[in-house]
């Protein structure tokens, strides 16, 4: 295990920003090359844990193995997670305003089929279109062919963390306003997810957000989760992080946070053969992956090292565990190794502090309307009798 890494000063805003996004996209390019298989099968193959980026999991073979060609999965190759989340902040930094599920019709939507850009996994220019998973295709498929309301297009989709995986932009837009940022989350989300996939994106969102509040740490991102979280969700969170709070090193972690999220976990006991219930809508069930980076952030301390280790050997769908759990921990200030960034960003050839430039400033211009907003509301107010 590799020593814990002290916190630094308070963050500055753009400092959390910077942390979070680029903070997920080094969670995911870890996770990506051992997605699916279990910690077992992650030991066995890489002789140990996982301690930085690694080869594909057939390695030369990769092009054609089963079952994921085409995709280059690792040697620091980020995945969908984080070209969902960078073309989030693509349309925040087109609307520079609090989004809604009609911003992902007029403005993610066509980002994603019109939009050529460098895919690393398919080692091509393509559009995100081509690469992203058939949940998020339902994005497409709905809003420009099907010509759905926007805010029921996540209806009928399966209930995965497809919506979820991405939502750090929205939270860091509503930094240090864990409310703001799950009502928020839940509208934009409506265009992708129902049910427990898309309170999965408020709640992620809401923990990011409640990572900027200046002085927060591990648990109180939790409490604010659970303030806000509802059914299957809150009572995942709740379980697995109890669980969580009696460990202080992910190898002992890894069997009892799968053991605590299991009951409410659809997908079953082995991840590429979902069980017959997997992803139905339910208020008793909840995904796996919000509960779990949770409970990796608990574990670690809210050590960025620490945590997105603990979240890639835990396996099964575990680039969005990390990429999850590096948001949380990147958001709180624990820096993000720089050797990893580098490699990532390369490799990927990906400018990972772009997005980040780009969002911090739109943070700023968004709670300069909200408080010219909320101003103008007191002055109405206070006109009509109010206090």
């Amino acid at each position: 295990m590799t020593a814990r890494s002290p916190h630094p000063g308070p963050a500055t805003l753009e400092e959390r920003v910077t942390g979070a996004l680029v903070g997920a996209a080094v969670g995911d390019a870890l996770g990506g090359p051992v997605e699916g298989y279990s910690p077992e099968q992650i030991l066995e193959r890489h002789g140990g844990r996982v301690h930085g980026v690694v080869g594909p999991w057939n390695g030369d073979d990769w092009r054609t193995a089963r079952p994921l060609a085409p995709y280059h999965k690792g040697d620091g190759h980020v995945t969908d997670d984080t070209l969902m989340t960078h073309a989030l902040v693509r349309v925040y930094g087109t609307v520079r305003d609090h989004l809604d599920a009609y911003a992902v019709a007029e403005h993610l939507v066509p980002d994603l089929m019109t939009h050529p850009r460098w895919i690393p996994e398919l080692e091509a220019e393509a559009l995100p279109l081509q690469r992203i998973f058939l949940a998020e295709k339902w994005l497409v498929a709905r809003i420009h062919y099907g010509h759905v309301d926007p805010r029921e297009a996540g209806t009928g989709n399966i209930v995965n963390c497809g919506a979820a995986m991405y939502m750090a932009p929205v939270g860091l837009v509503n930094a240090a306003h864990p409310a703001g940022a799950y009502a928020e989350a839940l509208d934009v989300a409506g265009a992708h997810q129902s049910s427990y996939g898309r309170e999965a994106a408020g709640v992620f969102a809401a923990a990011v957000a409640a990572a900027c509040v200046p002085g927060a740490t591990p648990d109180s991102v939790v409490a604010a989760c659970l303030s806000l979280a509802k059914d299957g969700t809150r009572a995942a969170i709740e379980a697995v992080c109890e669980v969580a709070a009696r460990h202080s090193d992910f190898e002992s972690a890894l069997a009892p946070l799968r053991e605590a999220v299991t009951p409410y976990d659809t997908v079953g006991p082995d991840y590429r053969a979902p069980s017959l219930g997997a992803r139905r809508p339910s208020r008793l069930h909840a995904i796996e992956e919000l509960p779990v980076a949770l409970g990796m952030l608990l574990v670690s301390g809210g050590d960025f090292r620490h945590a997105v280790l603990g979240s890639v050997n835990y396996g099964r769908d575990c680039d969005s565990i990390a990429t999850m759990a590096g948001a949380l921990a990147g958001a709180l200030g624990s820096p993000v190794p720089e050797e990893w960034a580098k490699r990532v960003a390369e490799a990927s050839r990906l400018d990972l502090w772009e997005p980040a430039a780009t969002l911090a400033a739109v943070v700023r211009e968004v709670f300069g309307r909200d408080l010219a907003r909320r101003r103008e509301h007191e002055r109405a107010f206070g006109a009509i009798g109010g206090p």
